[in-house]
């Protein structure tokens, strides 16, 4: 049964919303500036060049967020034909721009942590809890950071690989890309429920790697 008592939504829920508001925001904001930057109109037309939370989180997105520990926004909408002469190169970066700004926020973030200035079990009661916040902000924004890098449709990862794979692996996630929502389902849901977890076997040692790098 979900536990739901004061300490709980407390040290868990209320960080993981706080995140979610700052995370999922600044990602999909990153995707439009940078989709502005490079000339097409699409994101500002939609009303996504901004910081507005509003205009970026996804209802069912956030709740998972929020439960699940991952979850995501609205897409913003890129026409990669609107790009320019640089347009392959320029769509690729329009893609990492997302996942690079989950990164940079977890650099930030981690700078009290690696300066000695947050300490757990240290100091004051709301220190402690600053503690476990700033971790939790971290990790999360690792975990958007790179599970968005999995090449698979419709996730972020799936055009930067198209970008730098050679022209045989390209038209083979050419061929898997109308099935990527499912494949993403079978992983995240499927596999686990047999005790196959996928997901968690690629992507934790890389997140636990990059903090303990962040944090020192």
């Amino acid at each position: 049964m979900l536990n739901l008592d004061p300490s709980t939504i407390f040290v868990t829920f209320i960080p993981r919303l706080i995140t979610l508001v700052i995370a999922l925001t600044v990602h999909e904001f990153s995707h439009a500036k940078v989709a502005d930057a490079f000339g097409d109109t699409t994101p500002r037309r939609n009303g996504r060049v901004t910081l507005n939370p509003l205009a970026h989180l996804d209802p069912i997105g956030s709740l998972m967020f929020i439960f699940a520990g991952f979850g995501w926004a609205k897409p913003v909408p890129v026409n990669p034909f609107a790009l320019g002469m640089r347009a392959p190169s320029a769509y690729m970066l329009v893609s990492l721009a997302g996942p690079l700004s989950n990164l940079m926020l977890a650099i930030l973030a981690a700078v009290p942590l690696r300066l000695g200035l947050l300490q757990p079990f240290a100091g004051t009661q709301a220190m402690s809890i600053l503690y476990s916040f700033t971790s939790q902000f971290i990790v999360l924004n690792l975990i958007l950071a790179f599970f968005n890098l999995i090449p698979l449709a419709p996730l972020d990862g799936e055009k930067i690989a198209g970008y730098f794979f050679p022209p045989s692996w390209s038209d083979v996630l050419d061929r898997i890309r109308p099935y990527g929502p499912l494949i993403l389902m079978v992983l995240l849901f499927g596999l686990p429920i047999v005790g196959i977890d996928v997901i968690g076997t690629l992507l934790y040692p890389p997140i636990r790697a990059v903090y303990q790098l962040l944090v020192g």
